[in-house]
């Protein structure tokens, strides 16, 4: 499924994909307006949002409450470098979530499709036209 991206102005970059449109921004402190995400905070909410439908969907399945379920998303960076070290997903479990599963709703985050096309890359290449 092919993806279009264009340049609107400044160094926001836009995606399409099908009717939907996503547009990234770099910060001001990075000559950027801070009108949108930039793309590298676009790929940890993908990395969340996935995790996230995963946890969802494990408690919707067995109709557990998902009232105060939640996620958050933290990465260390190398200091130098600027490479990806590591990711922490934390879950929120709702007030009363079960101990037995517990580990099954970790079980079941830990299986998101983007965290696993990290953990084994494609091949990528970039050619002209």
């Amino acid at each position: 499924m092919p993806m279009q991206i264009s340049f609107p102005g400044g160094v926001a970059v836009a995606a399409q994909l099908d009717s939907f449109q996503v547009l990234t921004d770099q910060p001001v402190a990075a000559g950027g307006a801070g009108s949108a995400p930039s793309p590298y905070d676009l790929f940890f909410a993908s990395i969340g949002t996935c995790a996230g439908f995963f946890a969802l969907r494990f408690c919707q399945q067995r109709q557990l409450s998902t009232d105060g379920l939640s996620l958050s998303l933290d990465y260390r960076r190398d200091a130098e470098t600027k490479a990806l070290q590591q990711v922490d997903i934390k879950i929120k479990l709702p007030v009363g979530f079960p101990e037995k599963y517990r580990g099954a709703i970790i079980k079941a985050t830990d299986q998101c499709a983007v965290k696993k096309a990290i953990l084994d890359p494609p091949e990528f290449s970039v050619t002209t036209e």
